[in-house]
């Protein structure tokens, strides 16, 4: 398959190496973050088959990746020209290599080996391992890769996605079917690796995802390998996008396969998943449900406090970083530190909307500077003394009224989505016309260049900025603004464009 027909990866990638060389099953990896683990380059070739081989050059931030087949690394690197994919939140390049195979030098590469017989000791096999502990990792030969996985208490529809972005965070997850048996919604899941699936069902079994309902049962499965027929709502394999999707679903991108991410959400594709227009929006019930799950095995430890930094300290205010981050969760206080006014620590309600909050707003423009944002040290976060007057730095906002998640199951829940340009408003009065909001949103220093209003529901648009820091801008501007009659604007991302 030539790439260079797809006409945008001279733009992607600005005129160094396009990907259109000659297929291998080795692929080129470059601008990798400094840091980055052999473990997390190999979770990008995961999903399309089995890693074979890995040589990290640390020093020019490259790694080499061989897939056990050409078509493996076809599919791998068709996929990701049309989805960046991100190594902690910075894009990286992949192409074909002009090797046709790595002959590493094993005394060097022994700790990538080591990696990668642990990552990979079963991946897609049915063969139990035989022996192959990894001094690193201890891979015991025992359990099956397959979870039996049982929902009680089933208050809230669970999809196959809410099940992929909680389990995923344990590796990669492959195939899932999902059915309904005794009139109880059950699952089968299937790892990569036994020792994935032994970790999910110590932290997952007996969790609710939800807050006091969706109760998980997990056991091993008698199955070592899933055959899935289908990629729909109901199964899905995330090694082969080609599937048909055989009820006449639409049938699913494999964008998700993309959001396998580790914990840090290590290969979150915050960009692709609107571009790609999900037909089920299955990534944005992922991210939604990212949003409550109830888990604390699945939050960074369920840290409630953000430390966000480079803020423009001219302009920003509590209440401007209460608005932007209380699209991603209940946001308790906030405190603008006294002595270094460009960072802030921000209280969430619970460990996954801070988890949620980071992901999607660290390294977005706020007041045009892009901003960092990480879990702090701290905490809560102390309101000054009674009688203290800290100018204003510090606000506690637990009572306010515009708490998006404050009601369980609310519609908020499902419209969780990365910063876009695209912003949905709602709750506009009858008297309001187009020209009004598009006035309105021009006011906020940018560009309105499309607006749209819902056909059903005039209470509702769409309005499109031409930056997503302009939207930025006007979703704290114009979130909950007056518009009369009672009726305030609540504005939200979009997943959609115009």
């Amino acid at each position: 398959i030539c790439l260079s027909a797809n006409g945008n990866d001279n733009k992607k990638f600005k005129g160094d190496d396009k990907m259109d060389g000659a297929p291998s099953r080795v692929l080129h990896i470059r601008k990798l973050p400094g840091e980055v683990t052999e473990t997390e380059v190999i979770a990008l070739g995961l999903p399309f088959g089995k890693v074979t081989n890995i040589l990290m050059l640390k020093g020019k931030n490259q790694a080499f990746l061989e897939l056990a087949t050409e078509e493996a690394a076809i599919t791998m690197v068709n996929y990701y020209s049309a989805v960046t994919p991100h190594l902690r939140n910075q894009p990286i390049y992949i192409q074909y290599s002009n090797h046709k195979e790595l002959k590493t030098d094993n005394t060097l590469n022994q700790r990538a080996q080591a990696v990668l017989q642990a990552v990979t000791a079963v991946q897609a096999s049915n063969a139990p391992i035989s022996g192959t502990t990894v001094s690193e990792s201890a891979v015991t030969p025992a359990q099956s890769p397959v979870l039996r996985i049982i929902i009680d208490n089933m208050y809230y529809p669970v999809t196959l996605d809410v099940l992929h972005q909680i389990f995923s965070k344990f590796g990669a997850v492959l195939k899932i079917i999902t059915f309904t048996k005794n009139n109880q919604f059950q699952a089968l899941l299937q790892f990569g690796d036994p020792v994935n699936a032994q970790q999910a069902k110590q932290a997952l079994d007996g969790q609710n995802i939800y807050n006091a309902c969706c109760t998980l049962r997990i056991d091993f499965s008698k199955l070592v390998n899933l055959n899935v027929k289908y990629n729909n709502d109901k199964s899905r394999d995330y090694t082969r996008p080609d599937l048909p999707s055989g009820d006449g679903q639409p049938t699913l991108d494999p964008a998700i396969a993309a959001a396998f991410a580790k914990e840090t959400s290590l290969l979150a594709v915050p960009g692709a998943l609107s571009p790609l227009a999900i037909p089920n929006a299955a990534a944005a019930a992922a991210a939604a449900a990212a949003g409550r799950v109830g888990m604390p095995g699945v939050s960074a430890g369920g840290n409630t406090v953000l430390l966000v930094s480079n803020l423009n300290e001219e302009m920003v205010t509590p209440q401007s970083l209460f608005t932007l981050f209380g699209v991603y969760g209940d946001v308790q206080r906030v405190k603008i530190l006294y002595n270094k006014k460009d960072s802030a620590l921000i209280q969430m309600a619970d460990g996954n909307q801070s988890q949620l909050a980071m992901s999607h707003l660290n390294g977005q423009k706020m007041y045009g500077k892009i901003i960092r944002v990480t879990l702090s040290k701290h905490q809560t976060v102390q309101l000054p003394r009674e009688g203290l007057d800290d100018q204003g730095l510090t606000k506690d906002f637990g009572n306010s009224p515009l708490h998006r998640f404050k009601k369980p199951g609310s519609k908020n829940f499902q419209n969780i989505f990365p910063p876009s340009a695209t912003l949905h408003l709602s709750n506009i009065p009858p008297s309001v016309a187009e020209e009004d909001l598009r006035t309105l949103f021009a006011n906020t220093g940018g560009t309105v260049k499309a607006f749209k209003f819902f056909q059903r529901d005039h209470k509702m648009a769409l309005l499109q900025m031409s930056t997503v820091e302009e939207a930025i801008q006007a979703l704290i501007d114009l979130h909950n603004y007056n518009l009369g009659e009672s009726h305030h604007l609540r504005v939200s991302f979009s997943k959609s464009t115009i």
